[in-house]
């Protein structure tokens, strides 16, 4: 028995909801036990390069093949910056009567995608964490400035246009249309349809051509809202029964060289970016697995979910001297016993690191100042490493046992300890 449409959307809505649900405590903090981000696209694709697994792999390979054989579904259930757009466009709905989205008649998103993707390709995400939605949602969930400029404009666009974010200019919704293209799963227009237009009025992609009855596959996020408010179940997502035929124009060859050019020169202008990011950067001590600023400052995607999950505090937003996340021991200093920002990290920019490893990763290097110490003992008393002890009534560090977790600095009284960070970090 096959479900109608109007209970596939409802399935569909209540499913994205829990995810969203999910995705909104993560990023604040509050509970991490269902990993949402671990299949964010963007991320998952810079894990799988720089940090690679078994789970990395099959959860591409996952995420890759529902794509291949649903179509852009990911948009609408697992995507939650998709989701909160959708969020907004339904609010809209209630207020004004729904008219038809009018596309972008030209090929935007491959040319963002081409810039983009191959500035990624050439070494760094200085571009995508302004525009990948899953590093836009997170760090506006943490309040950073960037990602909340981004999300107003996205969402004021929601007004607008719907989901001409998605659409147009979402990178990772751009590959992943060109796999709904070839997907076997396809929404489509049977010969029962009437033409009332209650489908195209709806369409938040703008993707539905309800004179001619021809729906844009690689466009659509596969929401289903069309599904719930068609009159006669004239609209079908499922294996069409005659095969479409895909017959690429001689624009649409143009395009492709086009936007394979723009993606070389910006291969070619990401590794001469990610070099001179590189350069006069100030010293930051950064969180075990970062292995050093240069690599850092050119992976981290700013998504803030280690701000937001580091119980000590410590790990700090992104500022106008070091454009990455980074460590300030003002307040508190790094638990021995805690490797969660290995752990949340979705982009692999802090790598994965087992406790063992952590503990054992020098992120920084203690120095005490002479002048200051009074030899009182509760650095070497609170040292997880035993690399401060008091000798002849001295303090003494054992430079080849500190780590730089910072634990003597929050400790001492008189401020005699500092925290340098190192050029790479290694396990002592």
């Amino acid at each position: 028995m096959r479900l109608s449409g109007k209970n596939l959307y409802r399935i569909r809505q209540i499913a994205a909801g829990i995810v969203f649900v999910l995705a909104v405590y993560g990023s604040i903090g509050l509970f991490y036990g269902v990993k949402v981000f671990d299949v964010q696209f963007l991320p998952l694709v810079q894990k799988l390069i720089i940090d690679f697994s078994i789970l990395t792999l099959a959860l591409f390979v996952l995420l890759s093949g529902i794509t291949f054989v649903f179509g852009r579904i990911y948009c609408s259930l697992v995507c939650p910056f998709g989701i909160l757009q959708e969020i907004i466009g339904f609010v809209k709905s209630k207020i004004s009567k729904n008219k038809a989205v009018k596309r972008v008649n030209f090929p935007l998103k491959y040319f963002v995608a081409a810039i983009v993707w191959g500035l990624f390709a050439g070494g760094t995400v200085f571009v995508i964490r302004y525009i990948d939605p899953y590093s836009v949602f997170v760090s506006s969930m943490s309040l950073a400035a960037a990602g909340l400029i981004v999300s107003v404009l996205a969402l004021a666009a929601v007004i607008f246009k719907d989901r001409i974010f998605c659409t147009d200019f979402c990178p990772a919704g751009t590959v992943l249309g060109l796999l709904s293209k070839i997907s076997p799963f396809k929404i489509y227009i049977e010969d029962i349809c009437i033409s009332c237009g209650e489908c195209e009025r709806n369409c938040p992609s703008g993707c539905i051509n309800s004179k001619e009855k021809t729906v844009d596959n690689e466009t659509c996020v596969k929401c289903l809202k069309c599904l719930s408010v068609c009159p006669k179940g004239g609209i079908k997502y499922r294996i069409p029964q005659q095969k479409t035929q895909f017959n690429p124009k001689r624009r649409d060859f143009i395009i492709s060289a086009a936007a394979l050019a723009l993606f070389a020169g910006m291969v070619k202008a990401g590794a001469e970016l990610k070099d001179k990011i590189a350069e006069k950067i100030k010293d930051v001590i950064l969180p075990p697995g970062a292995v050093n600023k240069e690599r850092f400052l050119n992976k981290c995607l700013n998504c803030n979910l280690c701000v937001e999950n580091c119980p000590n505090g410590i790990i700090k937003k992104a500022d106008g001297e070091f454009g990455a996340v980074h460590i300030d021991y003002q307040k508190s200093f790094c638990k021995f016993d805690c490797n969660k920002c290995s752990k949340i990290c979705p982009s692999g920019a802090i790598k994965r690191l087992s406790l063992d490893e952590k503990q054992k990763t020098r992120i920084g290097m203690a120095v005490i100042n002479p002048d200051k110490c009074t030899n009182c003992g509760e650095c070497a008393r609170i040292c997880p490493n035993r690399a401060i002890i008091i000798e002849n009534g001295c303090t003494v560090l054992n430079a080849l046992k500190c780590t730089g977790c910072g634990a003597c600095k929050s400790t001492c009284f008189f401020h005699a300890i500092e925290i340098f960070g190192v050029q790479e970090q290694k396990v002592i």
